[in-house]
């Protein structure tokens, strides 16, 4: 039995020795130590093997099949060192390597996360709704009327159901009041969509953030000084913030709010950023209504409302010229932002 060994291990060896690729190396290891291998049936042999001899013969084959394992893992790492020699022949390994260009996360996701921030200090929350929505979360229950240019299908995307893609995450502002009592002082960020002329300052699907704070005494001394805040801590303290009176159905009073854009190569100029005002009474009433009780009973509570659009804060954060360059992808744009 012990010479049967030693023969086997010898020629294993040698024909582990003599392989020159994995195929005739993998070969060489199933005819040794495979299933049918010729180490394999000596040690089925064990079992006729005298009983004082078993201790020495079981030692002779465990450091047969250690030192041929051993050979086998030697020729496969020198095959492979060869493989790869010859892989890279020709080739001046010695070269630099080209340098690895690091990714960022896109000006619109930095821009929504530091406004998130901000928002969040002072105390709002987050809240969500679907962005397929019905006309009146969108429209009704915003006392928007009927004949608004809003909701005429040159201006808002209608489905063959009649619902809508949203205009505006207004929506989300009615769908929290009607399921929370005041106080409530949410912001809603979101994909918004309108049927607007694409230029260098509007698209089509635009990113929208919009607040609401209702409560008892609010005023529009907290809302004017909620936004010169906002706006001051995104783009700095010396930042300029101008109110202009406008008019919302929604909202009353109303103020359309311009930041000055200082662009490179560009003189500065105004850029609208945000629509806000106190909240109508009848967007109140309408809720009661609703919800069928007075938590928002204009004599009990006031609010103020805002919204804006990341894109444009995107444009003065980083005095971008032309809004289409956030969604057309070109590496050498989004590259700045790594």
């Amino acid at each position: 039995m012990k010479e049967k060994i030693d023969a086997i291990q010898a020629e294993a060896l040698a024909r582990i020795a003599a392989a020159d690729d994995a195929r005739t190396l993998e070969e060489a290891r199933v005819g040794i130590l495979g299933k049918k291998g010729t180490l394999t049936e000596v040690s089925a042999g064990m079992r006729d093997v005298p009983k004082e001899q078993k201790a020495e013969i079981g030692q002779l084959l465990n450091a047969s099949r250690s030192a041929i394992t051993a050979a086998l893992e030697t020729k496969q790492s020198a095959l492979q060192d060869a493989a790869d020699a010859q892989a890279l022949a020709g080739i001046d390994a010695t070269l630099p390597a080209r340098p690895v260009h690091h990714g960022s996360l896109h000006p619109l996701t930095l821009i929504r996360h530091q406004a998130l921030e901000v928002l969040r200090r002072m105390g709002f929350a987050l809240a969500d709704g679907p962005e397929i929505e019905d006309e009146f979360h969108c429209f009704d229950a915003l006392n928007t009327p009927a004949d608004h240019p809003a909701r005429n299908e040159k201006d808002t995307f209608y489905f063959d159901s009649g619902k809508l893609l949203r205009t505006h995450t207004s929506s989300v502002q009615i769908r929290t009041m009607e399921n929370q009592a005041p106080p409530i002082r949410i912001i809603a960020p979101g994909s918004a969509y309108r049927r607007d002329e694409i230029d260098a300052t509007h698209l089509s699907v635009f990113n929208q953030l919009e607040g609401l704070y209702v409560d008892r005494d609010v005023s529009l001394g907290d809302l004017k000084g909620t936004l010169e805040y906002f706006f001051r801590e995104m783009f700095g303290s010396e930042t300029e913030v101008r109110f202009r009176p406008h008019f919302f159905p929604f909202t009353e009073p109303s103020f359309e709010i311009d930041v000055k854009l200082h662009a490179k190569g560009q003189a500065p100029k105004w850029i609208e950023v945000a629509g806000c005002g106190m909240v109508d009474p009848a967007v109140f009433e309408s809720i009661d209504a609703g919800r069928k009780d007075d938590a928002f009973s204009p004599e009990k509570v006031t609010g103020f409302a805002f919204g804006m659009g990341l894109d444009r804060l995107a444009m003065i954060r980083w005095g971008i010229k032309d809004i289409r360059l956030l969604i057309e992808n070109d590496v050498r744009f989004l590259r700045q932002f790594a």
